[in-house]
């Protein structure tokens, strides 16, 4: 892969809730970010944030090379776009229809398919091999199946932890919001332990029992499963079945496409 020296590439990915913002010099991701995703900023706004948080790494934004983002929100992309381009003098690369990624998408509709999950997909290989399967503690939880030849044929979408704990607190009137953490007993001995537990230890069933019907249905027992996503590092000590947790997979994957398509 070739290195870009003080030129860096500046990888954004766009989440519901946060963004997870990315500097690469070359392979190596140098530094990393983590900014909520707000729909009414504007662009002005988005590039002095940027602005800001490369001064307080003594980056200037001149010495950024390329962009390249992947978004699964759409009303954010103007302000996001026009910010690059106006402040760090760049047209983005977007991941979407049309983006070279090397991944074949068995999916009825290739296009329902999130960019993030697709980027995901293109670090994972890249990384760790196929078949893989890549489970995303993100605003969903979300299972991706990756075959041996790469493929991705498809996955489950399931409601995330912080939807859950939400609905919980708006739905059942007498039952408080609670911090996601992970209680000392599996049997709750009060309203905000049972609640924990069951976030806590309810999510990490939920994924040693998908994962463990995905690779049936797969007939790949082997598959590496790989963990990602804000809640990874809580959930994955109490999981057998994960195999590697990258809190960056999605940064690395767009390192991956944008070194395809330049």
């Amino acid at each position: 892969m070739p290195e870009v020296g003080y030129r860096l590439l500046l990888a954004v990915d766009i989440g519901n809730i946060n963004t997870s913002v990315g500097l690469f010099d070359g392979s190596k991701l140098k530094y990393q970010w983590r900014i909520s995703t707000d729909r009414n900023r504007t662009s002005d706004e988005t590039g002095i944030l940027f602005r800001s948080l490369f001064q307080s790494a003594g980056v200037n934004m001149e010495s950024i090379k390329d962009v390249v983002i992947c978004s699964v929100v759409p009303p954010v992309m103007h302000s996001f776009t026009n910010a690059i381009i106006k402040y760090a003098d760049k047209k983005p690369l977007i991941v979407g229809p049309g983006t070279k990624t090397g991944i074949n998408i068995k999916y009825e509709n290739p296009r329902e398919v999130g960019a993030d999950k697709i980027v995901n997909a293109v670090g994972a290989v890249k990384l760790y091999g196929a078949p893989v399967i890549i489970v995303d503690f993100g605003t969903a939880t979300t299972y991706c199946a990756i075959s041996r030849n790469g493929d991705y044929l498809g996955g489950i979408i399931c409601p995330g932890i912080t939807i859950s704990a939400e609905a919980l607190f708006d739905k059942a009137a007498k039952l408080p919001r609670v911090e996601f953490a992970e209680p000392r007993y599996v049997i709750g001995r009060n309203t905000e332990t049972s609640i924990q537990s069951g976030l806590f230890y309810g999510s990490a069933g939920q994924v040693e029992y998908l994962v463990r019907i995905i690779k049936r249905e797969m007939r790949e027992e082997n598959a590496k499963v790989v963990a990602t996503g804000s809640a990874a590092m809580f959930i994955a000590s109490k999981l057998k079945c994960v195999d590697e947790v990258n809190m960056v997979l999605t940064l690395e994957g767009l390192r991956e496409i944008y070194y395809m398509n330049i």
